[in-house]
């Protein structure tokens, strides 16, 4: 069994993990980590991964983007395999994480949810045929009113994913309120939504002359992303140092 230890674990998704794990033999969650230590839990809880004491072999990470920098150094420290999830992250913390992967096993994706792997494949594989056609590309995503960060790291995984099929050429525009004139050919649009409880949805527009098509994925529960963490610990655990993504685990 892999004995994982939670970090952000008194978090929404760090709680929605916690129960996916109580339910599979394959992993245990044998420690938290989070700045509230109060609420109760099937584990002990430290303030950070330097104070813990328990032995595991991963972390799953759902916390905030102000934690990771300490979680990255402090697995390289103890040489455990860290699951990445958090969102928003700036070119130092990837780079910084990157660096780590020389050392320990890092897996990092924009998005856990089988899905959304899944779509960064398919747009490829339309943008390949309708961008040269000369249809426009647009992204929108939306996502609840307590998401701090946006766009989301979705979305610009999936503008990314279009742009590598476009030799990286394209710009990526995220507000068009201050200019006057009509879109330019070599963009990328992209549209972020912030409202109610909305868990997420991201839509790839591709709009072309007379004609649109529409790539849409909606996450109705969190438990998606957690089925993904969960999926991702497992297969993470025990393996060398290196870069590793949710293309991996699939």
């Amino acid at each position: 069994m892999v004995r994982a230890i939670m970090h952000g674990c008194n978090g929404k998704m760090g709680q929605v993990i916690t129960g996916l794990a109580q339910d599979d033999e394959g992993i245990a969650i044998v420690a938290g980590v989070d700045q509230y230590t109060e609420q109760k839990n099937d584990y002990p809880v430290f303030k950070s991964l330097a104070q813990c004491d328990v032995e595991a072999d991963v972390v799953i990470d759902f916390s905030n983007a102000a934690a990771v920098d300490a979680l990255i150094s402090d697995c390289v420290a103890k040489k455990i395999p860290v699951v990445l999830c958090t969102t928003g992250l700036t070119e130092a913390q990837l780079e910084k994480a990157a660096a780590a992967a020389k050392e320990v096993a890092v897996l990092k994706s924009a998005n856990m949810s089988l899905g959304i792997n899944l779509l960064l494949k398919l747009v490829k594989e339309a943008t390949k045929v309708l961008v040269p056609a000369g249809f426009d590309t647009e992204i929108v995503e939306k996502h609840h009113r307590l998401k701090v960060d946006a766009p989301s790291g979705t979305a610009l995984a999936l503008a990314d994913s279009i742009n590598e099929e476009l030799n990286n050429e394209y710009a990526y525009n995220y507000d068009r309120s201050q200019v006057r004139e009509p879109r330019k050919k070599e963009e990328i649009g992209i549209s972020a939504v912030r409202g109610g409880t909305i868990v997420g949805e991201h839509e790839v527009i591709y709009a072309g002359p007379d004609e649109v098509i529409e790539f849409k994925h909606t996450a109705y529960s969190k438990t998606v992303f957690a089925k993904g963490a969960v999926e991702a610990a497992k297969f993470l655990a025990g393996k060398a140092p290196g870069r590793y993504g949710m293309e991996d685990v699939i």
